[in-house]
């Protein structure tokens, strides 16, 4: 909890304010272990913010996605707690795909959009990728490849093609700080 508390501390002291928006790297959040002490430190020192589950709409879709199955079963109790703190949370996520090199994130993306309500999240990791970041990340060459595809017009066509528009989450700040 220390730990948790120590980064929210800093993240205040820097933006002058607490986050909108707070989750945990790798979903660690989540974990029993984890998540008493996340949300704890949510409701003292964020109140407002809102938190990420990992939760997809329907579950039973794609039950041979490992991680995506474990995210579901790991957000049934997280999502029970937050509503108990009255911690609101996004209604669903995606984004889950075996990361793979060889993966065809433009023809993956388009499931993500597949019942995903309103608020829906969807995880991405791109960027560009660096002699650093290769020492650290044996992901590179798919950050390479999502944020191509979300550069392109691709990305725009399927958005249209599934009548989505982007939006900053309730609550979110428009660049004031």
């Amino acid at each position: 909890m220390i730990e948790i508390a120590t980064q929210l501390r800093i993240f205040i002291d820097t933006f002058g304010r607490p986050p909108d928006f707070i989750d945990g790297h790798q979903h660690v959040h989540l974990f029993p272990q984890v998540r008493d002490a996340f949300l704890k430190v949510v409701t003292q020192g964020a109140p407002r913010a809102w938190v990420r589950q990992c939760g997809r709409s329907r579950p039973v879709r794609r039950p041979h996605d490992r991680k995506a199955l474990t995210l579901d079963i790991l957000s049934v109790g997280f999502r029970r707690k937050a509503k108990r703190l009255t911690i609101p949370t996004n209604p669903a996520f995606a984004g889950t795909y075996t990361f793979k090199a060889r993966a065809k994130f433009a023809k993956i993306f388009p499931r993500f959009l597949s019942d995903l309500p309103d608020n829906g999240l969807i995880m991405c990791h791109p960027g560009f990728v660096d002699a650093e970041l290769k020492a650290l990340d044996s992901l590179t060459t798919l950050r390479e490849h999502e944020f191509a595809y979300f550069s392109s017009d691709a990305f725009v066509e399927t958005l249209a093609e599934h009548g989505i528009a982007l939006k900053r989450p309730t609550g979110e700040s428009d660049g004031g700080a």
